[in-house]
């Protein structure tokens, strides 16, 4: 009787010292009135309006060192209750504070001299850099922090600016958060080729270790409205910025590659010179090398199903498939035409992979590949390259004679 007795204060203790645990309280709780919440961040090449010259006071640094300006976008209590008097709003859904030096933990520390409150940065939506430091910088040194710090989330995403990075994080719309609607347009790559799939911090530490050059969507500022703008070109051995591809050219490369998972093609009917608009539904790529001696090549072949979207030929009929195939001819010319002008720019001007030729001559021919990897850009840049384009038009909608 005893030891049943004793069983049952045992299992009763036990059982409260389960129910209290989950009353214990979060041991980690942040107060949210406490944070300032990072949506995204951007770095500039300092200019001389961005520091005063007690900087150069700072001990222990190197005069000769470039200096970054790091625009921190937060939202916090304050910004989050924003107020109507009058029916018009008066306060902004985001602060924007902005620090410099020459490396960047140190100069995000020195950023609790403006603010109170603590940065958190596991909200991160968006990192952007501008053209002017990532041509004079190597962004795996200048992202060294960012790939390291375990705030930041894998899933943020990076970003070219035209201009300076920190006029992305500004909006004329004061109820929007700039970071936050970065992150919502990038999704558009689904429905365009002109916009490139999110290149995500989980993916980007893979592409600076591997010495391949890579693009980075590229974003501008204009009269306060933010655009995308084609893509930037990475140089891989460098880890620079070495120059950029407009919205076609880089609709050229998604065709090249495959990645694009939908997109328009505006051709033109050779006899009327009227529009006509395909609408990619899949599109499908395989780029082939081939090795005979010391001389490489490679062959592209694309294949495409998808449907005429609009037209504007009102001497055929849509459901005719003379006209179907004249649709699909017209299309055929301009991806090709499309490929022709991006291959010559980053072949020739560039001089620098961008498309994964590399890779397949790395899987296919590994031994080939260790012999041209370490100058692989500047042999990208002297081979021959051919490509076969076939579209197949399997929908025109509802509308048709």
């Amino acid at each position: 009787m005893t030891l049943m007795r004793l069983y049952q204060r045992f299992l009763l203790g036990a059982m409260l010292i389960l129910i209290l645990l989950p009353l214990s309280g979060c041991w980690s709780n942040k107060e949210i009135e406490d944070l300032g919440l990072v949506a995204g961040t951007s770095l500039d090449l300092a200019t001389n309006s961005d520091y005063s010259g007690s900087l150069e006071e700072q001990e222990g640094r190197s005069s000769n060192r470039e200096l970054i300006t790091i625009t921190n976008q937060l939202v916090t209590s304050e910004t989050t209750a924003t107020g109507v008097k009058g029916g018009t709003v008066h306060q902004q859904a985001y602060k924007n504070v902005s620090e410099t030096g020459d490396t960047v933990l140190p100069t995000l520390r020195n950023m609790l001299l403006k603010i109170d409150k603590r940065a958190f940065a596991e909200h991160s939506k968006v990192i952007i850099i501008g053209e002017d430091l990532a041509s004079t910088l190597n962004l795996k040194q200048t992202l060294d922090f960012f790939l390291r710090e375990l705030e930041i989330r894998p899933s943020g995403v990076l970003l070219i600016a035209k201009n300076r990075a920190s006029d992305i994080l500004e909006s004329n719309e004061q109820t929007k958060i700039p970071a936050f609607q970065l992150r919502e347009m990038i999704q558009g790559h689904e429905r365009t080729s002109k916009i490139l799939p999110p290149m995500t911090f989980a993916k980007l530490e893979g592409k600076l270790n591997s010495n391949a050059s890579f693009l980075l969507q590229h974003v501008v500022s204009e009269n306060g409205e933010v655009k995308f703008v084609g893509a930037a070109v990475i140089e891989g051995k460098t880890k620079t910025f070495r120059g950029s591809l407009n919205a076609l050219e880089l609709e050229g490369i998604s065709w090249i590659t495959g990645k694009a998972k939908g997109g328009l093609i505006e051709s033109f009917d050779e006899k009327t010179n009227q529009p006509i608009i395909y609408e990619a539904l899949s599109i499908k790529s395989k780029i082939s090398p081939s090795v005979k001696g010391d001389s490489i090549s490679f062959h592209v072949k694309i294949e495409s199903e998808g449907r005429i979207a609009e037209h504007w030929v009102l001497s055929e009929q849509t459901f005719d498939n003379k006209f179907l195939k004249i649709a699909e001819q017209t299309t055929k010319k301009e991806v090709e035409r499309l490929m022709d002008n991006v291959l010559k720019k980053i072949q020739q001007q560039y001089q620098t992979d961008v498309s994964g030729f590399g890779n397949s001559l790395r899987i296919e021919y590994p031994k080939v590949w260790e012999k041209v990897k370490k100058n692989w850009d500047q042999t990208f840049s002297e081979v021959p390259i051919t490509y076969e384009v076939k579209i197949n038009i399997k929908d025109y909608g509802t509308s048709g004679d």
